[in-house]
């Protein structure tokens, strides 16, 4: 049985978002949370397998913060995913800090991008023990849920969230080519192939500072991007 867990005051939004977790599996039990307190002592008594939650709880500007920091204590490595009005320009990078998976503003997204990033990170905890041992002894190693830096040889590799998407998706098909159409699927906006071309340059750029021969990612022309283990 899965279970999540959304902490939200706001009644209408919370069952909002109750609904579209259901209407993508309805197989998953869904609990929700109104304050602080409940919300912490849920997060220490049961093991979920996500956490969505709101910044501001009542009174509290940031009680969502002091719950992420109660999960990272808890040690289960349970995803969060923030969903809250604070303007994600600030707060996006300071949950990424708190080792939150996204940061989603409302008014600005979709139940697509909602249920999207929720199926993102539910197949991300699914195969997460399965890749810690597949990249053990490789020269890249990813964290599926995007808490912790991409390693590459060792050496933590520095890339923003949508870079680390698109070069997970390139290195889980290393060897075969990923075209446009496939990375659009991986980030949130700038669906287009200059877009592409910036954040594939961006990951070169970062590996290339640890690594100053790094040429694993290939152009295919009009087609897009392959991983290649080849040495060249």
């Amino acid at each position: 049985m899965i279970k999540v867990a959304v902490i939200e005051d706001d009644l209408p939004t919370s069952q909002q978002l109750k609904e579209w977790i259901l209407a993508t599996r309805p197989d998953i039990v869904v609990d929700q949370w109104f304050s602080r307190d409940e919300a912490e002592a849920a997060v220490a008594r049961e093991d979920y397998a996500l956490v969505t939650l709101d910044i501001e709880l009542g009174r509290e500007r940031n009680a969502g913060v002091a719950i992420i920091n109660a999960i990272n204590k808890g040690g289960r490595g349970t995803p969060v995913l923030v969903v809250s009005a604070m303007p994600a320009a600030i707060y996006r990078s300071i949950m990424k800090a708190l080792d939150a998976w996204d940061y989603l503003q409302k008014t600005t997204f979709e139940e697509g991008d909602f249920t999207d990033t929720f199926l993102e990170i539910l197949r991300a905890t699914r195969d997460r023990s399965a890749t810690k041992t597949e990249t053990g002894n490789a020269e890249l190693a990813l964290d599926p849920l995007r808490q912790n830096s991409p390693l590459w040889r060792g050496q933590r590799v520095n890339l923003p969230l949508t870079a680390q998407r698109i070069l997970a998706t390139l290195y889980e098909r290393r060897g075969e080519v990923v075209s446009y159409d496939e990375l659009f699927q991986v980030v949130k906006s700038g669906r287009n192939r200059d877009n592409i071309r910036k954040h594939i340059s961006t990951i070169r750029e970062a590996f290339r500072e640890l690594d100053d021969s790094f040429e694993r990612i290939e152009n295919i022309p009009m087609r897009g991007f392959r991983w290649s283990d080849q040495i060249k």
